[in-house]
């Protein structure tokens, strides 16, 4: 997602090189020069559009490159990406580029982020900001304080108070605003929050709830997995047990595959609560697999489907 910024820094190079020459013709004695509403782009292959990025000013000073209004386009084989930001600077000594003010991100693919700040270091090839940030991606809203990622953003880690909203699917939420409110999942942790998305993991850490509906699971660590199934652990002693009587409706967990909890697990369904070291709940067959010292302490009269392992 922060491919263009290479893009962007390139362009800032040049236009550098191009006003300090400009200024020592015309000017030997200037060490400030201004650029007015200017736009540039790149093209590759067929005369296809690579690159373009525009602004209101730039002010070229010794050392710093002051710009407003930065829009910057990166178009490319797979899905085009968009960075927006009211001001930034880009350190010509250190490669660095600092974006202020409504940093926005947004690529054809639907994903969206948004924070205050932003840096990028060219050299250790590291996006980070100490603001609070926000990224939409498909139905899933995750908001935290802080961040660092790969400029490709395959990796990323959000810092500290991590909340991810997980809403039920448009067709779901036009049955009914109230059905969505009841399907609706929510993630917090303490943090941090890492995510992979090649492999499409995230991976909470400390304080780890998962509220949805009438229901609340607790863990140490929580492995969250989307879009793929994955293998089912196994235990030398564990159980298990319908969702419906511990967890609640399947319905809201259609986007994710497999949930791993580990770590002074605790799952509560009204009065019914279950505790384990580690719990594993697969979407695919709608079931939670207690493992290690698993205890169920069941009150209600629910109908209950459980099966013990060696």
């Amino acid at each position: 997602m922060f491919k263009n910024l290479t893009f962007l820094i390139l362009v800032l190079t040049l236009i550098s090189i191009y006003n300090n020459i400009s200024a020592q013709n015309q000017n030997p004695g200037a060490s400030d020069q201004q650029i007015m509403d200017f736009s540039l782009a790149s093209f590759g292959e067929k005369g296809k559009r690579a690159w373009d990025v525009s602004g209101k000013s730039a002010d070229i000073f010794q050392d710093v490159v002051k710009l407003k209004d930065i829009i910057s386009n990166l178009y490319g084989k797979d899905e085009d990406i968009k960075l927006t930001a009211d001001k930034g600077d880009f350190d010509k000594l250190q490669g660095k580029i600092h974006l202020e003010d409504n940093v926005i991100i947004t690529t054809s693919t639907g994903s969206k982020l948004t924070t205050d700040s932003l840096d990028w270091d060219r050299k250790k090839q590291l996006v980070t900001t100490n603001d609070v940030v926000n990224i939409e991606r498909g139905n899933m809203l995750t908001t935290a304080s802080g961040a660092r990622g790969e400029p490709n953003l395959k990796k990323v880690t959000l810092q500290k108070d991590v909340t991810v909203n997980i809403n039920p699917a448009s067709e779901e939420k036009s049955q009914g605003q109230e059905m969505g409110a009841k399907k609706k999942i929510v993630i917090t942790c303490d943090g941090p929050l890492e995510i992979d998305y090649e492999k499409n993991i995230a991976t909470f850490n400390n304080n780890v709830r998962v509220d949805m509906q009438d229901s609340l699971m607790q863990s140490d660590i929580m492995d969250v997995y989307f879009g793929k199934a994955g293998l089912d652990n196994s235990g030398s002693k564990k159980v298990e047990v319908s969702r419906g009587s511990v967890l609640g409706s399947s319905t809201s967990a259609s986007k994710i595959d497999k949930i791993i909890a580990r770590g002074n697990v605790k799952i509560r369904r009204g009065e019914n609560v279950s505790y384990s070291d580690e719990a594993t709940y697969n979407a695919g067959d709608n079931k939670i697999i207690l493992s290690g010292k698993p205890k169920l302490i069941i009150y209600s009269g629910e109908e209950m489907n459980a099966s013990f392992g060696n």
